[in-house]
């Protein structure tokens, strides 16, 4: 046996040139704690999985999808960590992660569609914006049964048992000329599975303050039924159901294992 550096040694004397190089045992537990912090800084400022439990951000996100986002591209400007990390403002199109208004213990992810000052408002389902239709590739509409207060939004009579009543309240006095004028300081926000999202049209507003992350990559993704998508079928093929191949093969989806997230 030799050294890295090319002397032979007997086995004896190789194990002792190991022990030699082996760390103490405080180097090694600084070693774990440096870990532990890097990792608790990590989580705590940068980089935190989230699960979609839902469909409705298809087919853009999937029931099962497993997300790693970062919380600090966002962050606010007295941050403990502005200075250290890349930070951008919010844009449209942009995917976040968010705290509702209705229900600020939870997390839901949405696409920004409307900035602070924008003139909003839906037609047929199309986003229209300061005059301007949106171009919105990852826009989905699968079928649902109809809805007119979603579909032509803002509304001035209330159709629709969902809607958050002080949104519906609040939403009266920001609407000029059959527009939605969003206020400084907030986004409206949309799902891209347009007929099954549950968004600003219901609970208004998303403040800058209530806003956790953005989506960065998919890092692994479960096999889970949609309920809206109509595509789905039975599979009808032959085969070998208790095969490990197909097990495997049905367990995850993966192709989307470090799909990045637009």
């Amino acid at each position: 046996m030799s050294t890295p550096g090319g002397a032979s040694l007997s086995f004896t004397q190789w194990l002792r040139w190991i022990g030699g190089h082996l760390p103490t045992a405080p180097q090694a537990l600084a070693s774990l704690l440096s870990l532990v912090v890097i990792a608790l800084f990590l989580h705590t400022f940068v980089l935190q999985p989230y699960l979609i439990p839902s469909e409705s951000m298809e087919r853009t996100l999937l029931v099962g999808d497993f997300l790693l986002v970062n919380k600090q591209v966002y962050a606010p400007a007295d941050s403990l960590t502005r200075n250290l990390l890349p930070y951008r403002s919010v844009g449209r199109g942009d995917m976040i992660i968010f705290h509702p208004p209705d229900n600020p213990q939870k997390f839901y992810v949405k696409r920004v569609v409307g900035m602070p000052g924008d003139r909003l408002h839906i037609a047929e389902g199309r986003v229209m914006v300061n005059g301007v239709f949106l171009g919105e590739p990852y826009a989905v509409f699968e079928p649902a049964p109809r809805n007119p207060y979603s579909e032509n939004f803002p509304a001035r009579n209330y159709t629709d048992p969902t809607v958050e009543a002080k949104w519906w309240r609040q939403m009266q006095g920001l609407i000029s000329d059959g527009d939605l004028i969003i206020p400084q300081g907030n986004y409206f926000v949309l799902g891209d599975n347009r007929n099954h999202s549950f968004d600003s049209r219901f609970w208004g507003f998303v403040s800058q303050q209530q806003i956790v992350a953005k989506p960065l990559v998919i890092y692994f993704s479960l096999t889970r039924p949609s309920t809206t998508d109509v595509q789905l079928a039975k599979d009808d093929r032959l085969g070998h159901d208790r095969e490990l191949t197909a097990r495997l093969a049905g367990f995850a989806r993966w192709k989307r294992i470090f799909h990045v997230v637009h």
